[in-house]
């Protein structure tokens, strides 16, 4: 996977674009203003514009290319990103140092999924927030991108299961329409939560 995303995040144009996805821009007052983990950021859109909100943002990935392309966003729009290569199994971070935790179609791989969503939520606050928007599914009926893989795909009751010890003060499945670079164009089914830890 880690050369997929090196030879699409290689590409002149940012695969998803530069603009930040319309759940997290819509929710950002959700947010606290503290320190917000971006786990499986790519190139960096959602990260640049949480920072250019005043909040301290960390983020990572397992492609360099990604990284390039989002401290090279991050330069143009004048804020800095603390952004570390690494899996989502190799963090570097310390349980309880984040205020938030944003994944944004952050599709790990379902031998690894649970496992990383549960690390991730021992590096965050009790009260921490989490914004969550991933494809479900039922995203395999429709062609605006996403895993092609089922296992990789949610279910609420997945997401239930994979995040113990969250408040779910919203969790839905919805059908949208994805206007986010080349590769999100169309009709989509999500999962989308806000969540407090307990």
């Amino acid at each position: 996977m880690k050369d997929f995303w090196n030879s699409r995040y290689a590409e002149t144009d940012f695969a998803y674009g530069a603009e930040p996805n319309e759940f997290l821009k819509e929710y950002l007052d959700f947010l606290p203003k503290g320190k917000i983990l971006f786990p499986a950021e790519g190139e960096g859109r959602n990260a640049v514009f949480v920072a250019q909100n005043n909040r301290e943002v960390c983020a990572f990935d397992m492609s360099e290319e990604g990284k390039k392309k989002a401290l090279d966003l991050a330069e143009i729009k004048k804020v800095s990103l603390d952004y570390e290569v690494c899996s989502a199994m190799g963090m570097p971070y310390k349980p309880d140092s984040f205020d938030g935790l944003v994944l944004i179609f952050a599709h790990f791989p379902k031998s690894i999924r649970k496992e990383a969503h549960q690390k991730l939520l021992t590096l965050v606050k009790p009260g921490g927030k989490i914004l969550f928007e991933a494809f479900s599914k039922e995203q395999l009926k429709y062609s605006s991108g996403g895993p092609k893989d089922v296992e990789m795909l949610f279910s609420p009751e997945e997401v239930k299961e994979e995040f113990p010890g969250v408040i779910f003060e919203q969790l839905e499945k919805k059908v949208i329409v994805l206007n986010e670079g080349k590769y999100h164009q169309g009709e989509g089914s999500v999962i989308r939560f806000l969540g407090t830890k307990k």
